[in-house]
């Protein structure tokens, strides 16, 4: 193997399904749990902050695009943006949350969507750090000298998982027709859409050089903090995980549905800012440096934890340098981080030689990703 190439970030695109839905609509798209509206849902809403986001599924549950389409269409629309065609691509990463078919991997049910040529894929399933676990085999592929024109792309269908019929007749609901909250505030949070980026081994105008993409797990220290495959109180038991008992009794016992748990998510958050003050601390990450930050959080109870956490740190940046989309676009989970820089490079605010850190903190069992970037 010859030297490691730089790897660039030649384009970067967006997708987001359908109309704009607002707050006071939601509800009513998705549909209501027992014919009720959520006790918790306003709440919910107020701690994300989202206004408005975008759902693949219409009021009558009919499906406008699904996972591995609106994947394609942000990686076309990455494409055109670094001037290439579908046919000069010849490496693609897809990551999500769950693709749309259990199997095989969602890079290949991408890849098809695409179609153009034969090309190397690889697919990833976490929940929002398998955005960097894709980026950083799209980048390594195109450093080693393997392959020339590289894709990264992540999106999510999360509403399919928040239609009634998810809820109804299972153990999240009590006999009053409510829903747990473990459930419900992950329903007012999750969106649908995708991101990707496109990567070359040498720079075109506007192009972001990715000096590094770090991923730590911290799997071996916490149980599953955000799931979906074991109830609530099975979720630390492998043996007990839903194929064991089969479909239909799993979903009676509210393990299909996608849970979290707040409490363990406080420690999850501080075990998060750990890590990042860490790489300060080794000069990996050195603040006063960073132009733009790109952080990740699912809500802007969270963003403001964070910040409470760090405030009085060497680690702090200052909140005007921090780009987010999640008030417009709302929390679409992997394919977050692609919609925040591609908002961001479309704003112009991007000089030359700045540097853009993103950071995508993943609850699912603690971990949290960074990657850094200068504008060239």
């Amino acid at each position: 193997m010859g030297e490691l190439r730089d790897g660039y970030i030649t384009g970067t695109g967006a997708f987001l399904p359908g109309a704009p839905i607002g707050n006071d609509v939601m509800e009513d798209h998705l549909g209501r749990i027992a014919g009720r509206d959520s006790l918790f849902g306003k709440k919910a809403l107020r701690w994300n902050g989202v206004e408005r986001r975008h759902y693949a599924l219409s009021p009558d549950g009919a499906v406008s695009h699904s996972n591995a389409q609106m994947c394609a269409e942000a990686i076309r629309n990455a494409l055109e943006a670094a001037r290439l065609e579908p046919r000069d691509l010849a490496m693609l990463a897809a990551a999500t949350t769950q693709g749309d078919l259990l199997a095989p991997g969602h890079a290949a049910q991408v890849h098809a969507e695409i179609g153009a040529r034969a090309m190397e894929i690889a697919s990833f399933q976490s929940v929002c750090g398998s955005s960097l676990m894709a980026a950083k085999a799209a980048w390594l592929s195109v450093r080693a000298n393997e392959h020339d024109v590289a894709a990264a792309c992540a999106g999510e269908f999360s509403s399919r998982w928040f239609r009634p019929s998810f809820y109804e007749g299972t153990a999240l609901v009590d006999a009053k027709g409510r829903l747990r909250a473990e459930a419900d505030f992950l329903r007012f949070t999750l969106s649908d859409g995708a991101g990707a980026v496109v990567m070359e081994p040498k720079p075109r105008p506007g192009a972001l050089k990715v000096e590094f993409i770090d991923i730590v797990s911290l799997a071996d220290r916490y149980d599953p903090c955000m799931w979906a495959g074991a109830s609530v109180d099975d979720r630390t038991d492998p043996h007990a995980f839903w194929a064991r008992s089969g479909p239909r009794v799993a979903h009676e016992a509210g393990a299909i549905a996608l849970l979290q748990d707040f409490e363990l998510l406080k420690r999850v958050i501080r075990a998060w800012v750990g890590v990042y003050l860490e790489k300060v601390e080794a000069g990996r990450i050195v603040p006063a440096e960073v132009d733009h930050c790109l952080v990740h959080y699912s809500a802007k109870s969270l963003r403001a934890e964070i910040v409470s956490l760090l405030e009085d740190t060497a680690g702090m940046i200052p909140q005007e340098k921090w780009f987010s989309v999640l008030r417009e676009q709302g929390n679409v989970g992997s394919a977050s981080i692609w919609l925040m820089l591609d908002g961001l490079m479309k704003s112009g605010r991007v000089l030359r030689g700045q540097k853009i850190l993103c950071v995508v903190p993943e609850s699912g069992r603690a971990l949290v990703g960074f990657m850094m970037l200068e504008a060239v």
